[in-house]
Formats: structure tokens, C-alpha cells, sequence
């Protein structure tokens, strides 16, 4: 039986100042530091070994991966960082303060840009200089890869893929696998492993820096789920 882990990154500059992020590559707060050093010593105290991380391509995923496994005396584990399981792109929202949003176009306009599940934000265009497709982290994809905004939905038409063609094989092969990513993309996966509704995932919160930690049988099906805090 493998053993998957899903950590949300610790909190993120722009968590602390309430800021749209996104694509943004922002760092860790200190807090996010010692959340995601935390989540490596409950990694350690539960005992478990991992055989493969995987992470995004954004540096507070990537440090809070590093923080997990270092606390757990995993550092040495073999990696993959993909920009498939970046957070989802808020589009012209990044940088932009939340409550502001809410006061430029209204409370409910800005809570169903950010909870629903397929309405998308306002687009970011390539153009525009904070466009991910100006980044050379990104210099790879097709420019029609790089979106210009995503909603739940579309970011979990992003992250599958990956999910069906790297990471799948390696859990049906019995091999223990930590993701350390963000909160739509780990929704996304726990929609899509847990079968969750459209309307349900909606409600489904992902604890920065605390690691959820799945049992899954030969054929990826959810035994057991608990979280670590």
C-alpha cells in the first residue's frame, strides 16, 4: 500500500499581506518557514519514507518541500518540480489586494471569482509585463500553455495529466510519494482522488504547512486519510 502526502506551502508574503498570488513568485513569510519546518518534524514523528517529491516551479513551494524533508532527514529524495502543479493563475487579480478587490467590484463579484469552480477571473493578458509568459522558467511551454487566467476547473485539467502520466505509476508501484504544492492545485488532486463533487470541492480547505496523509490501494482508491497537526 503506498502512501501519499499532499503539504500546501507554508504562509506566503502575499498570504500575510492579502495579495492575489498566483503565478507571482513570491517567498515565504517567517511564518510559512516554520510552518513548513514544523510540517517536516510531524513527518518525522509519523516515520514516513518517501521514494519521490514532487513540487511546482515556484519558490514557496519549493522551500517548503525543502524545509518537510530536511525536518524528516529526507533531503536526499529525489525530486521533480513542474509548473503543472503551480498554484492556479488568478489573471489580472495577482497583486492585488483581496479586500480592495472587493471594494473595486464587490463582495460577491470577488467570491465567485474566487470559489467557483468554472468561472474565471478576469484574463491577464501576454502582453502585460507581469505575464507568465515573460518568465523563462516558462520558456519551454507553447505560449498557448501559459494561461492568462484559470478557475478550478482548468487548473485541474492542468494538473491531471501529470498526475495520470508521472506520479500515478509510481503509487501503483507502491512507492511513497510527498507533493508539496498550493491550495487549488492540491484541491484539484483531491477532487479528482477523493471523486468529489463540483459543488462540494467548493468547500474543501487546504491547512498551510499541515500534510495530509493517504493510504491508497494497488488501484489508487482512498483506505485511509488523516491530517497531521
Amino acid at each position: 500500500m503506498a502512501k501519499l502526502v499532499f503539504i500546501r506551502h507554508g504562509q506566503s508574503e502575499w498570504n500575510l499581506s492579502n495579495q492575489f498570488t498566483g503565478w507571482v513568485d513570491v517567498n515565504l513569510s517567517e511564518e510559512g518557514v516554520r510552518q513548513a519546518q514544523n510540517a517536516g518534524a510531524l513527518l518525522k514523528k509519523e516515520g514516513i519514507e518517501f521514494d519521490q517529491a514532487y513540487t511546482s516551479v515556484l519558490t514557496r513551494a519549493i522551500k517548503t518541500l525543502h524545509y518537510a524533508l530536511e525536518g524528516s532527514d529526507q533531503l536526499w529524495v529525489p525530486e521533480t518540480k513542474s509548473w503543472r502543479l503551480n498554484e492556479r493563475h488568478y489573471g489580472a487579480l495577482q497583486g492585488q489586494n483581496k479586500a480592495e478587490a472587493a471594494e473595486k467590484w464587490g463582495d460577491e463579484q470577488v467570491h465567485i471569482w474566487r470559489r467557483s469552480y468554472d468561472t474565471l477571473p478576469p484574463l491577464l493578458d501576454a502582453s502585460d509585463e507581469g505575464s507568465a509568459a515573460n518568465d523563462r522558467r516558462y520558456a519551454h511551454l507553447d505560449p498557448k500553455a501559459i494561461p492568462g487566467g484559470e478557475n478550478l476547473k482548468v487548473t485541474l485539467e492542468r494538473v491531471i495529466p501529470f498526475w495520470e502520466d508521472e506520479i500515478a505509476p509510481k503509487l501503483i508501484d507502491g512507492k511513497n510519494i510527498i507533493i508539496a504544492a498550493h491550495g487549488n492545485s492540491l484541491r484539484a488532486l483531491t477532487k479528482y482522488i477523493e471523486n468529489i463533487s463540483d459543488e462540494d470541492i467548493m468547500d474543501v480547505e487546504m491547512a498551510t504547512g499541515e500534510p495530509v496523509v493517504y493510504d491508497l490501494d494497488e488501484n489508487l482508491n482512498v483506505v485511509s486519510k488523516k491530517k497531521l497537526n
